[in-house]
C-alpha cells in the first residue's frame, strides 16, 4: 500500500500553471491554498515573476516541493509530471480535463500519463479531478468555493461537481472531514487505493463515497473486505440500470445484471450502501459517534402518539425490532410514569411530560437488555426544555453505553438541543424513519463486523475432465454448449441423471432399453439455447415411441432453424420430480466482479417469477445457506403445505461446486444448471446450458490462483 498522506499532509506545495486572471482554475487553486494551508505554496509558470506576492518558478523541477497540482493544457500535462517525477515528488493530482473523457487523443494521453506515474512511482490524483483537501493541515488543493471543516470522516468522489455540492451541504449542517479526494479519471489511484489508506488512517473514523462504477471490483472487495473489519465503508453508487443484461444468452445473464453485480460485490465487501446524500451523512454521523447495538431491539420514548407510530412503521420496516421489555422494565415504568402513560413499547410519556419524566423512561428502557438501541421522540410543549432534554440523552447515553438517535420534531427551537446531542455523537432528525435507518446502520456495520470470513472449500475434482469438455467444444468452434456438455457438471460432483447424446433413431432405441421405462429425449444443439420454446424436449417416452420421437425432435429443430448444427439427441432417464422442487442454479461473468453465482426458483418460468439472489464467487457454505433463506420460495423447499422438506445440504454443495467451477475456468462466461431438481434424497442437474470464449481456455490447465491480499495489491500503473 502506497503512503497517500503525501497526498493529504504535504509541507510545499507546487502549483504548475497558478495565475492571477480572474475565473481561471490556476487562480481559484492558488487562492484555496493561500488562504488556510499551514505549509508553503509555490506558483510555477515563467510567464509571471510573483504572483499573490510569492515569487514564481519557471519549472516544477525548481520547486523541491513534496505535492504538485497540474492546471496547465492537457498537452503540456504529460511532461509536467514527467518533470515532477524526475526531480523526486511522489504526490500529484492533475485538475487538468482533456484525457479519457474526451475520447480520440485524451485516451491516448492518459495511457501516457498513467505510465508515467508508474515509472516515478507517483501517487496520481486524475487527471480531470476537481482536487484534493485535508483538514489535517488546511489543504484546499481544489477550485472549488467552500473548504471544509474538521471531521472524522474520508470522503471520495467520482464527480467533481458533487464534491462541490456535498462541501455546501455540508458547511450549512456542521459536518466535518479528514480527507476528501475528486478521483477524476482514476489514471492511477482510484477508489480501492484511498479506501485502503483511509482504513488505516487513526483519524478517519468513517470512509464514505459517492461512486459511478468500480472498474475492478475484485480488487475493490478484497480490499474493502479488510477495511470494513473495522473501519465502516458507506456508499452512494448512482446508476441503478439493467446496462448489459440485454445481451446475455442465459437466465442468469439476464437476472444478474450489473447492479445485481454491485448488490453483490458491496454486500461481499461489507460495504454500507445508502439511497442519496442524506443518507450517506445520516450513516456516517451514527457510526462515527455511536457504539454498535448488542441487540436488535429498539425502545421508543415519545411525548406523542403520532410520531410513536411512524417510529414503529419505521422499525418494521428494517432489520430491526421493537423490544419486548422484561417483566423488571415494565414494573419500573408503572412506577414511574403516570397511570394514563403507555408502558408497552413505544413508550409514551404523555404530552405534558417534563424532562424527568423523559428522563425516568428512557433511564428504565436502555438498562433492559432486550434494549440495543433506543429513538428518544419529542414534540414542542409548554412543560418541557428541548435544551434539557437533550442534556439528559446525552448523559443517559453515557451511562448505559446504547446506541441512541433523537427524534425533536422542531424548528428553531431546537437549535441549541441539535448542537449538543451533536457533540455527543447522538443524531437527530425531524423524521423518524431517518432516526431509525440510522441505527439500523449501526446494526449493519455490527453483522459486518461480526460475519464470519470463512475460506470457501476446495472440493476433489476432476480437473482433467471439464477441461476435456471444453476443449472439445472449442476445437468444433462452438462458444455455447447444452446438455451435451452434462460431463462438466459431473466432473465437479454434481449429480446428473443417467443418459447418453445420441446420432441415431436406433442408438436412441438402445439407450432407452438399457435406461428402461419411459425417459426424457432433448435435442441438442449449441444453436438452439431454448429448447422447450421450439418443442425440442420430451418427457416420458415409452420404449416404442423412441425412435419416432427422435425423427420428430430433429424434424423441429430443422424447421426452426435449418442451418442450426444439430449434434443429436439426447436420452436420459426420467426421474421422479412430484417431490422435488425445480430450482435454478447459474453463473454470469461480470466484467468488473468476476463471476456472480446465482440460486433460486427454477423451471420454465424462472425469468417470470424472479425468485434469485446472487453472490459473488467463490461462494462459501455459509453464503450458500443464506442464499437458500433469501428467496421467496423458501418455505417450498422446507415443507410447505405438508411436502417433505427437501435435502438443503444438497444444494449448499452443489451451490460451491458450481462455484469453484467457475472460479477455475474463466472461459465459462455464463452457465445455468436450469433445472436443477432438489428433494428430500437430493439434488440432480437435470439440464444445463453455457457459454465459453475459447480463447480463455488456455488459463483453465492450472487451479485458480488464490485471492491475493489487499496489502499485495500494487495502486500504480494502470489505466481503469
Amino acid at each position: 500500500m502506497s503512503d497517500l498522506s503525501r497526498l493529504f499532509a504535504p509541507e510545499r506545495i507546487a502549483v504548475v500553471g497558478a495565475t492571477d486572471r480572474e475565473g481561471s482554475v490556476g487562480r481559484a487553486v492558488m487562492t484555496n491554498l493561500l488562504s488556510e494551508f499551514d505549509g508553503e505554496v509555490v506558483p510555477v509558470n515563467p510567464t509571471y515573476e510573483t504572483l499573490f506576492d510569492v515569487p514564481c518558478l519557471d519549472a516544477v523541477a525548481d520547486a523541491d516541493a513534496d505535492l504538485v497540482v497540474v492546471v496547465v493544457p492537457p498537452k503540456l500535462a504529460v511532461e509536467v509530471v514527467r518533470e515532477a517525477g524526475e526531480s523526486g515528488v511522489r504526490a500529484v493530482v492533475v485538475i487538468t480535463a482533456g484525457f479519457g473523457e474526451a475520447g480520440g487523443e485524451g485516451v491516448a494521453r492518459e495511457r501516457e500519463l498513467a505510465a508515467v506515474a508508474d515509472e516515478y512511482d507517483i501517487d496520481l490524483v486524475g487527471p480531470n479531478s476537481l482536487g484534493v483537501l485535508s483538514t489535517r493541515s488546511g489543504l484546499n488543493a481544489t477550485f472549488g468555493p467552500r473548504g471544509a471543516l474538521p471531521g472524522d470522516v474520508s470522503f471520495m468522489s467520482q464527480s467533481g461537481a458533487f464534491v462541490t455540492a456535498v462541501l455546501d451541504w455540508a458547511a450549512e449542517r456542521e459536518l466535518g472531514f479528514v480527507d476528501i479526494v475528486s478521483l477524476g479519471n482514476e489514471a492511477v489511484l482510484d477508489e480501492s487505493a484511498f479506501v485502503e489508506f483511509w482504513g488505516e488512517d487513526p483519524e478517519t473514523d468513517v470512509v464514505l463515497g459517492y461512486l459511478e462504477g468500480i472498474e475492478d471490483g475484485e480488487r475493490f472487495v478484497r480490499v474493502a473486505r479488510e477495511v470494513t473489519r473495522e473501519t465502516p465503508v458507506v456508499l452512494v453508487k448512482s446508476g441503478r440500470t439493467e446496462a448489459g443484461a440485454h445481451a446475455a444468452a442465459s437466465h442468469t445473464g439476464s437476472i444478474a445484471g450489473s447492479e445485481a453485480a454491485y448488490e453483490a460485490g458491496l454486500e461481499k465487501a461489507g460495504v454500507l450502501r445508502a439511497e442519496s446524500v442524506e443518507e450517506l451523512f445520516d450513516y456516517a454521523s451514527v457510526l462515527a459517534g455511536q457504539p454498535l447495538p448488542e441487540a436488535d431491539g429498539v425502545a421508543v420514548v415519545t411525548n406523542a402518539g403520532g410520531p410513536g407510530v411512524m417510529a414503529t412503521d419505521a422499525v418494521g420496516d428494517s432489520g430491526l425490532d421493537l423490544a419486548s421489555f422484561s417483566g423488571e422494565t415494565m414494573d419500573a415504568l408503572r412506577e414511574r410514569l403516570p397511570d394514563n402513560a403507555n408502558v408497552y413499547n413505544p413508550i409514551d410519556v404523555i404530552g405534558d411530560a417534563p424532562v424527568e419524566r423523559f428522563a425516568d423512561a428512557l433511564d428504565v428502557a436502555l438498562a433492559d437488555p432486550n434494549v440495543g438501541a433506543a429513538v428518544v421522540m419529542s414534540c414542542p410543549t409548554q412543560t418541557l426544555s428541548f435544551d434539557d432534554l437533550a442534556e439528559a440523552v446525552v448523559d443517559l447515553r453515557a451511562k448505559h453505553g446504547v446506541p441512541v438517535a433523537a427524534c425533536l420534531m422542531g424548528g428553531a427551537s431546537t437549535e441549541t438541543a441539535e448542537q449538543t446531542l451533536a457533540e455527543a455523537g447522538i443524531p437527530s432528525y425531524f423524521d423518524p424513519a431517518r432516526a431509525v435507518r440510522a441505527l439500523d446502520a449501526l446494526r449493519s456495520y455490527r453483522e459486518v463486523r461480526d460475519a464470519e470470513r470463512a475460506e470457501p472449500e476446495r472440493f476433489d475434482v476432476d480437473r482433467e475432465r471439464a477441461r476435456e469438455v471444453l476443449s472439445r467444444a472449442a476445437d468444433r468452434g462452438e462458444s455455447r454448449l447444452g446438455v451435451e456438455a452434462m460431463g462438466l457438471l459431473e466432473a465437479y460432483g454434481i449429480p446428473i441423471p443417467e443418459g447418453e447424446v445420441v446420432d441415431s433413431p436406433a442408438a436412441a432405441e438402445r439407450r432407452a432399453a438399457e435406461l428402461g421405462g419411459d425417459v426424457v429425449m432433448k435435442i441438442v444443439s449449441p444453436d438452439i439455447l431454448h429448447k422447450t420454446d421450439i418443442g425440442g424436449v420430451e418427457v416420458g417416452v415409452p420404449l416404442e415411441d423412441v425412435r419416432d420421437t427422435y425423427e420428430d425432435l430433429v424434424s423441429r429443430a430443422r424447421r426452426y432453424q435449418p442451418d442450426a448444427t444439430l449434434l443429436g439427441v439426447q436420452v436420459q432417464e426420467l426421474l421422479d420430480t412430484d417431490a422435488g422442487v425445480e430450482t435454478i442454479v447459474g453463473t454470469n461473468r461480470d466484467p468488473q466482479f468476476g463471476p456472480l453465482v446465482l440460486f433460486g426458483l427454477g423451471g420454465v418460468f424462472v425469468e417470470v417469477m424472479e425468485d434469485t439472489t446472487v453472490r459473488l464467487a467463490p461462494v462459501t457454505g455459509a453464503e450458500a445457506r443464506e442464499m437458500i433463506d433469501e428467496i421467496r420460495a423458501a418455505p417450498l423447499l422446507r415443507g410447505a403445505r405438508g411436502r417433505e422438506p427437501v435435502d438443503e445440504a444438497s444444494v449448499v454443495d452443489t451451490v460451491q461446486r458450481l462455484s469453484q467451477l467457475v472460479t477455475d475456468f474463466p472461459a465459462i462466461l455464463e452457465l445455468d444448471v436450469n433445472p436443477l431438481v432438489v428433494t428430500p434424497d437430493g439434488a440432480t442437474a437435470v439440464d444445463v446450458r453455457l457459454t465459453i470464449d475459447p480463447d480463455e481456455l488456455e488459463t483453465a490447465d492450472e487451479p485458480a490462483a488464490e485471492p491475493e491480499t489487499a496489502s499485495d495489491t500494487a495502486t500504480h500503473g494502470g489505466e481503469r
